[in-house]
């Protein structure tokens, strides 16, 4: 049975930074320290974190939403991909970033903590980084 899990986090950008950041090859590479081939194209396959990950932009809201599909090389063949959704608000100065991972195989819920530790907290570094002078 597919399992899921949502998590959320501050980043200090606005939505258009982060947006941008996570649909953009080089900018997506430097805030979370592995290669990325990605782009804002509907339909665009990517890869992230040294080819870990890979998947397909399935629906773009510009700095407001990405829908992907998505899966690691833990991935068992016979595994569907899972579905990610990034939705982004603005929190004052910062973005509310919730990240909802579904469909999930069972050993899935190893993910939950992989976000916050190879996303959230290097982005949060990245874009306080970016916002000094």
């Amino acid at each position: 049975m597919p399992i899921g899990f949502t998590v959320s986090t501050l980043i200090p950008a606005p939505c258009s930074q982060v947006y941008h950041a996570w649909l953009d090859s080089a900018e997506h590479s430097a805030m979370t320290g592995g290669e990325a081939h990605v782009n804002a194209q509907i339909g665009a396959e990517f890869d992230a974190w040294d080819r870990y990950i890979k998947g397909r932009n399935l629906e773009l809201e510009e700095n407001q939403r990405i829908l992907q599909s998505w899966r690691t090389t833990e991935f068992a063949p016979e595994e569907a991909d899972s579905m990610l959704e990034v939705t982004l608000e603005p929190a004052g100065a910062e973005t509310r970033l919730t990240l909802h991972h579904s469909n999930l195989p069972a050993h899935g819920m190893q993910y939950q903590q992989g976000w916050v530790e190879a996303y959230f907290e290097p982005m949060q570094a990245y874009f306080k980084a970016k916002s000094l002078p």
